[in-house]
């Protein structure tokens, strides 16, 4: 029972919190928006990051294609797969940049 309580309680405070919230705009608060230079930065980081994931996993299958021409196509099909993963990194950067921007 005490856990129940605690847990609604919790709920219940963390619901209540964007009642209190300020406006945070520039313009309310006098100051100079930075979201924009963070967001360029996080995005160079997060494509930087991208592209030497991403050169590695081909690095990666083409030493294990000449090691093993038998296994090509499973290797192909993984490769694949984790570089569409590993570009989804820098798409959803982009997209959460473009949210709050």
């Amino acid at each position: 029972m005490k856990n129940k309580i605690t847990f609604l309680s919790l709920a219940m405070m963390l619901s209540a919190i964007p009642m209190f919230a300020a406006d945070s705009s520039p313009a309310a608060t006098g100051g100079t928006s930075w979201i924009g230079p963070f967001a360029a930065i996080g995005m160079a980081i997060a494509s930087g990051l991208c592209a030497l994931g991403q050169g590695k996993a081909v690095a990666g299958a083409a030493e294990g294609i000449a090691r093993n021409p038998g296994a090509t196509d499973a290797i192909r099909f993984a490769l694949i797969l984790g570089l569409a993963l590993i570009e989804s990194l820098a798409l959803y950067t982009l997209v959460i940049i473009l949210l709050f921007k």
